[in-house]
């Protein structure tokens, strides 16, 4: 699926200083004080809903060792996604892109979800992993919506793949990642680790708390 950030500077060199975490930024030579992030954490909450997924969905996940969750209540500067070992309770968290549907004014927040088809939005719920394939952003993973809120997952082509607009000097220029068209759009490095551990027939689970 095509992927958008709105900013032509996106593939150009950091302009001005930048501390990644805490940082000045600076786009088009005006230096734009970001606010300090806190790294994100795997709330218990949204942990817990992943599981009540898994056993919803038991028949339909045939492998249940690692589990990816999504927290959409984090901004995208946050590594927001979480990949759960689910016998030693380990975390890696990593950066994700949302859908530009679901945040229209592209503020680094998801504003809200949806299934319909050509929202451009990211959805919520829980959805199982298969095949991999080579698309026009290379190494990708499609992924089946297994509920009402992203039962149109396939035939929407919301899949997992790499993008240049999810890498980490995009926190560095811009603040926040650029959005895609409702997939989960990962770095490249942090898409070999998604590829590898996320194999078909596992369970990938995206929330947000207040239900948008």
């Amino acid at each position: 699926m095509q992927n958008l950030i709105d900013t032509p500077v996106s593939r150009r060199g950091l302009l001005g200083s930048a501390i990644f975490g805490g940082l000045a930024l600076a786009t088009s030579g005006t230096a734009v004080a970001a606010k300090l992030l806190p790294a994100a954490k795997l709330r218990p909450e949204v942990r817990a809903r992943a599981l009540a997924a898994m056993s919803r969905h038991v028949g339909q996940i045939r492998n249940r060792d690692v589990i990816g969750i999504c927290d959409f209540d984090d901004p995208s500067s946050a590594p927001r996604f979480h990949l759960l070992d689910v016998a030693s309770g380990r975390v890696n968290s990593l950066l994700v892109a949302h859908g530009r549907g679901s945040d229209p004014g592209h503020t680094g927040w998801l504003q809200k979800f949806s299934n319909t088809m050509g929202s451009a939005a990211s959805s919520s719920g829980a959805y199982v992993t298969a095949e991999e394939y080579v698309g026009q952003h290379g190494r990708s993973r499609r992924i089946d919506g297994l509920d009402q809120t992203n039962s149109n997952a396939r035939p929407r082509a919301v899949v997992i793949h790499g993008a240049w607009y999810a890498e980490r000097n995009m926190i560095a220029q811009h603040g926040k990642l650029g959005r895609s068209e409702g997939c989960f759009a990962f770095g490249e490095t942090d898409l070999a680790q998604v590829m590898a551990r996320l194999g078909p027939g596992r369970l990938l689970y995206a929330d947000k708390v207040d239900r948008a």
